[in-house]
């Protein structure tokens, strides 16, 4: 089985293949550099003639294990730890594989956390200190030939470290970069829920109101088949123009829907009058009483209008023609107050169920908590229903 064939252990690259060849490269010098004697003071003698007298296979066999040594840097990423543990043994015993060995310290502290290569370079330093008495220096003291390897195998493994930190550093600079970009991507997709589901409370609210009404009328004629032909003509009329308002509304929720960027046509407290004039012409008695001063904020008329709308809409829905009394008074610092009062229904109820009981309430509650409202509603004295809500009107 070959490397790219094995789970878990990624194709070498063109890079890869450079490096391990320089590194090979690298070792095979240094370890001929000790053997040749090269690199040490003019005239100086060869260092190795003060090492122990080794019989011709044993000086054989020590360079067949260095040459194995450099070998075997080729597999150095994938057993850093045990390959650097054992050049590192025969480095104290043969000075020809301390090039291999140097090379191991710094792929280990390259692959591996500082706690393990700080680890096998004190057992680096032990061995530097076994070559040093076996192969004693003629011209320097033995202290000072082991401070040497240990202050080279130092350097080593020190920038090996502080190549794995940059690695480390650019690889959580990476992560960082896919979060940031996961979390923004989640952020839009929230922003885009949350555009969803405002869409969905207006269509609610404005469809729910025009099609209320076709129902109360398209129900009088139904059940008032005796009806004089002014007043199927005036329902037919109602019809025609809450149809016509309902597509308009919903054009209006499309274009929305289409447009990059955009928002659905927001109602103010100066279209509240319309609003229960409308509701007034259905045939119960709507009436409005006006009690605040000042010009009340955009973000609470909306919430307000929002409010009357879907009460109106469920006393059609639930106390068909009764009458109904809307009450807004308040100002600022003080907050306004929408009261929608009903009383008991004078009409027939559609004997269907009327479909999506509860929930206009559900969203009526979270668009006034949204505005850090109060809501309020029950059964009222006389029989009819009450809702009030307060809404905050800053100072």
């Amino acid at each position: 089985m070959n490397a790219s064939t094995t789970p878990g252990r990624r194709r070498r690259s063109a890079r890869d293949w450079f490096v391990d060849l320089a590194m090979f490269l690298c070792a095979v010098g240094l370890g001929l550099m000790v053997a040749l004697g090269v690199g040490g003071p003019p005239h100086a003698p060869d260092l190795r003639e003060f090492g122990p007298d080794l019989p011709l296979w044993l000086s054989v066999a020590e360079q067949l294990a260095a040459f194995a040594g450099c070998v075997a840097l080729w597999w150095r990423r994938r057993w850093p730890v045990e390959l650097a543990v054992a050049l590192v043994v025969l480095s104290a015993v043969s000075p020809l594989a301390a090039g291999a060995m140097l090379v191991a310290l710094f792929s280990l502290a390259v692959h591996r956390p500082p706690r393990i290569s700080l680890a096998v370079f004190g057992l680096a330093a032990a061995s530097s200190l076994v070559n040093a008495w076996i192969w004693p220096d003629p011209v320097m003291p033995l202290f000072v030939s082991f401070l040497l390897g240990v202050a080279i195998q130092g350097t080593v493994t020190g920038w090996g470290l502080t190549v794995h930190h940059r690695r480390k550093l650019v690889e959580s600079l990476r992560d960082r970069a896919v979060h940031a970009e996961a979390e923004a991507r989640l952020r839009a997709e929230q922003a885009q829920h949350q555009v969803r589901e405002a869409i969905a409370r207006e269509i609610h609210d404005v469809l729910g109101h025009r099609l209320s009404m076709l129902s109360v009328h398209a129900g009088a004629l139904e059940y008032r088949p005796d009806a004089s032909p002014e007043e199927v003509a005036r329902s037919a009329s109602v019809i025609r123009e809450s149809a016509h308002q309902a597509l308009q509304d919903l054009r209006e929720v499309i274009g929305v829907l289409r447009a990059p960027v955009g928002e659905l046509p927001q109602p103010t407290m100066a279209d509240l009058p319309q609003l229960v004039e409308e509701a007034d012409d259905v045939g119960a008695r709507v009436e409005l009483v006006r009690g605040y001063g000042g010009t009340v904020p955009e973000r609470v008329g909306r919430t307000a209008y929002r409010v009357v709308q879907e009460a109106l809409t469920n006393v059609r829905k639930h106390a068909p023609g009764a009458d109904t009394r809307v009450r807004v008074a308040g100002g600022p610092g003080e907050g306004l107050t929408v009261e929608v009062r009903n009383g008991p229904a004078t009409a027939a109820r559609a004997p269907r169920p009327v479909d999506g009981a509860g929930q206009g309430l559900a969203g009526l509650a979270e668009r006034v908590s949204l505005a850090s409202g109060r809501l309020e509603y029950g059964p009222a004295d006389d029989g009819g229903w009450l809702l009030s809500v307060w809404l905050p009107w800053p100072a």
